[in-house]
């Protein structure tokens, strides 16, 4: 069963999902005044182009962040969860929101009675909990969260809308993982999908707190 397309949760601010924009795909040309060579990390990250796209589907900045992911073929199971929680009203808001966006696939992970569990209504709180576990208050970038990083020493420790933390950290070749309260690890796919209302990081698998 589906659980969702991405929608951003409750307001939150973190550092906006580092350097996977080179995992991104990108339409736009972007002209790029001429400037200094960049460290490798630095160019990982950054930003793959203002409009991309996200399942095959062009992420318009001008619209929040359910109506984009509501677009994305690869995003509606979060979606699906979104509205099962009663969130999306909250993630259409003004925010700014930092979601870190489970892709279908990243649902796939999760037991299928475990899924369908969570989509029912008496397990609400419950989805609720872990949805709003991948929401950071603000607009965070890769280029924020590879300066968080830095600053602490190689790993930006994000506080989420539901309270508890995650780790993000450079994985090295362009690749930025996060680590949950749990132990788990997932990685960043594509980052910087900029919304009217946040930005959206997607990943490849569902962050679980304790």
């Amino acid at each position: 069963m589906k659980m969702i397309r991405t929608a951003s949760l409750a307001t939150v601010s973190a550092a906006a999902l580092l350097a996977l924009a080179a995992c991104g795909n990108n339409e736009a040309k972007v002209e790029k005044a001429p400037t200094e060579a960049m460290p490798a990390d630095s160019a990982a990250m950054a930003p793959a182009s203002t409009e991309p796209m996200v399942g095959g589907v062009a992420m318009n900045p001008s619209d929040n962040i359910v109506v984009n992911a509501s677009k994305a073929p690869n995003l509606t199971t979060l979606v699906a969860a979104v509205q099962a929680a009663g969130l999306a009203t909250t993630l259409q808001g003004a925010g700014p929101f930092t979601v870190f966006a489970p892709d279908n696939a990243a649902f796939e992970k999760i037991p299928a009675a475990t899924r369908e569990g969570l989509m029912q209504p008496a397990q609400k709180a419950a989805l609720t909990k872990i949805l709003t576990y991948h929401v950071v208050p603000g607009r965070l970038t890769a280029a924020d969260i590879a300066a968080e990083a830095q600053k602490g020493g190689g790993a930006a420790i994000l506080t989420t809308v539901q309270g508890e933390k995650l780790t993000v950290r450079d994985a090295g070749g362009g690749k930025w993982t996060i680590t949950d309260a749990k132990g788990g690890t997932s990685t960043i796919t594509q980052a910087d999908v900029g919304q009217s209302n946040g930005v959206v990081h997607v990943i490849d698998t569902v962050l679980m707190p304790k």
